[in-house]
């Protein structure tokens, strides 16, 4: 799927031709990073797209927020428009996951049916009935290890909207 930002100058590939998942998050924080009721994310596997591919990553800048239980967010954004492109968890150990989240809105051809919306309790706008819904972070989500299953901390969201 090709990913582009607003003024296009940051343009690539994704790993895969589909993402593992789409999340719908409301939580706090994806509120303030869109700027909007809720922040869409498409997850896909890192591999592929990191490392970063040089060209890339000099059309990239990375702001990196501390994060609950002693994880950072980094949050890569275009030098040009400055829209928000992707994040990605590094656990406290700074290992980074095996996932990378791209924002929905720069994903040309994403299907949104069967989005999942999470961290529903800071919703500020009406769930959908029938949708799959989490009050929090879903107890099985991609490229979470297993000493984060089980967490719904407020620093998960921001990883996926």
């Amino acid at each position: 799927m090709k990913v582009r930002c607003q003024c296009k100058a940051v343009s690539f590939e994704t790993p895969t031709p589909a993402p593992l998942s789409v999340y719908h998050c409301h939580c706090t924080e994806c509120q303030l990073q869109s700027a909007s009721a809720f922040g869409t994310s498409a997850v896909f596997p890192a591999a592929g797209l990191f490392p970063l591919a040089p060209d890339l990553q000099a059309k990239l800048g990375c702001w990196t927020r501390p994060a609950q239980e002693g994880r950072t967010l980094d949050c890569y954004f275009c030098k040009v428009c400055g829209v928000r492109v992707m994040h990605r968890i590094r656990n406290a150990d700074g290992k980074e996951r095996s996932t990378v989240s791209i924002k929905g809105g720069l994903v040309e051809g994403l299907r949104y049916e069967g989005a999942k919306h999470i961290f529903v309790r800071s919703a500020v706008v009406p769930i959908p009935d029938g949708v799959e819904k989490f009050e929090a972070a879903p107890p099985v989500m991609e490229g979470r290890s297993a000493e984060d299953v089980g967490r719904s901390t407020e620093e998960e969201e921001g990883q996926r909207a």
